[in-house]
């Protein structure tokens, strides 16, 4: 099958490209919140640094973001506000709700978690000491702390005493939050003495082929505009974020964020650190899986009611984490989903969110005919969640007592969950295989030298829908970039081998 042009993996160049060029320890590629944390690590290490990004500013798709940071294990935060954590409850859930745990990733990620958020402040900001404890998609105000993943729906709550560990930084609104943060990561650059050069995109990987070197990546090539250059790098970081914005590689691995749905990320989500890490023979995981959600909250009471597939059956619990929810709706026959709730908890009037309203009907028949479902389905689905609701029980998917309610006041609205209906969007999660300290690694799990990955081009926690948490990537991208840029700087200072 032929190559198309969103696929193409660039051309890896010889070392002998670099004759004459500029030398760096470290040289970044893109000023995301993985990058800028990569760079400013390096930097405050001694190393020699030097970040390339193609965009005219910093801040890539991260400054885009609301501004989550998903942190537990004790923080300040959740002292403050009365939630007790642990490292050891914040790792039993994220191996839990993981596809495919990576147990030292989350091992470090959990105990280095209190640590980090340290960090994050110290870089000039403080997360707000307060709790918001209703369920939304993010805080509405400047709240510090919410529950942003499936901490407290079963069979995780089981598994791990839930904690909210939703840190967002003390902006209001669900957009940008995050570019606070970028702005502060640009000063202690400046102040850690790494240069930042914009409108600058490295092309290509440059790879010393010879005996003594390896196949060990040693420099990027990079264009501006029409000038075009290589800079000698003792390692690399690869950290350009997802491919959201490729419709070739979206075809190729995560189809369905290509058609139907608002895709979320900047024009240069454009998977190309990916493939060039691809050049050089990385192992790329989870590539087929996206980000893809509708959340059917706020108002949080329409989560008592009941969601049902094409066949007029529950799937999934309703007070699952939105994308959770939404990935289990992907699941269903021709992705198609109602979400089915009485006139005692549909608040219609306030309903002004993602998933539109289609009716409301008198009676369930009438319902059933109207969205083409089964004669008799959703009344047999709604007669058995009624009698155990009305108990305070869900025998079929554990749905928490508070959101148990019987719905059986008409008239019964349908709120349509259909790809294509309800205003879904997502992103990428796949990307270059890594070690703990940010490593590229082949197939067999042996480390490229030189070249390390994080961020949006990495697979490090965030795998799928399911066991997302908001702020797994902002998270994951600050405290892996930190690990590699540490990791890099040791190389270069000679305390550690390359590989």
């Amino acid at each position: 099958m032929s190559e198309t042009p969103g696929t193409t993996v660039p051309d890896v160049l010889p070392a002998s490209v670099l004759d004459g060029a500029e030398t760096y320890d470290l040289v970044v590629v893109g000023f995301g919140i993985a990058g800028g944390c990569a760079a400013l690590e390096a930097a405050r290490a001694g190393a020699r640094v030097l970040l390339l990004e193609k965009a005219a500013v910093h801040g890539g798709t991260s400054s885009m973001s609301g501004g989550h940071f998903y942190l537990g294990g004790g923080t300040p935060v959740q002292q403050a506000t009365g939630h007790e954590d642990t490292p050891e409850e914040m790792y039993k859930y994220l191996v839990a709700a993981s596809k495919e745990p990576e147990h030292d990733k989350i091992r470090a990620y959990c105990d280095g978690s209190v640590e980090h958020f340290g960090w994050l402040e110290a870089l000039g900001f403080e997360f707000e000491r307060s709790y918001y404890p209703e369920k939304a998609v993010i805080q509405p105000g400047t709240q510090g702390l919410m529950f942003t993943g499936n901490e407290k729906v079963w069979p995780y709550k089981e598994q791990a005493v839930p904690a909210p560990r939703g840190h967002k930084v003390p902006v209001p609104g669900d957009t940008e939050g995050t570019r606070i943060v970028m702005d502060l990561l640009k000063e202690r650059l400046a102040e850690a003495g790494a240069e930042v050069r914009y409108e600058t995109g490295v092309t290509n990987l440059v790879v010393d082929d010879s005996p003594e070197g390896g196949g060990a990546v040693v420099g990027v090539a990079w264009r501006s505009f029409e000038r075009t250059g290589t800079v000698r790098a003792g390692s690399v970081v690869l950290a350009a974020g997802g491919f959201v914005m490729n419709p070739d590689m979206v075809a190729e691995h995560t189809p369905a964020l290509g058609s139907k749905l608002f895709t979320l990320g900047s024009t240069y989500d454009d998977g190309l650190g990916i493939r060039m890490g691809r050049s050089v023979g990385a192992e790329l995981k989870h590539m087929d899986e996206p980000f893809i959600t509708a959340p059917m909250y706020p108002p949080s009471v329409l989560l008592t009611g009941i969601l049902v597939n094409n066949r007029g059956e529950r799937f999934v619990a309703e007070d699952s984490y939105h994308s959770r929810t939404s990935q289990h709706v992907m699941e269903q026959p021709g992705s198609e989903a109602y979400l089915i709730v009485d006139s005692e908890h549909g608040e219609l009037a306030s309903y002004s969110m993602l998933v539109p309203i289609i009716d409301a009907y008198d009676t369930i028949e009438e319902l059933e005919t109207a969205l083409s479902l089964p004669a008799g389905s959703v009344a047999a689905t709604l007669a058995r969640y009624n009698e155990h609701a009305a108990r305070g029980e869900d025998p079929d998917f554990h749905k928490s007592p508070e959101w148990l309610a019987p719905q059986d006041t008409g008239p019964w609205a349908a709120f349509d969950l259909r790809l294509g209906k309800a205003l879904y969007a997502g992103f990428t999660l796949g990307g270059i295989r890594v070690d703990v300290d940010g490593r590229a690694q082949r197939p067999d799990g042996s480390v490229i030298p030189g070249l390390y990955a994080a961020g949006a081009c990495a697979s490090n926690l965030a795998q799928d829908g399911k066991g997302y948490c908001s702020g797994t990537q902002l998270g994951e991208g600050s405290f892996f970039g930190r690990r590699a840029g540490r990791h890099a700087a040791a190389v270069a200072a000679g305390a550690v081998a390359p590989a």
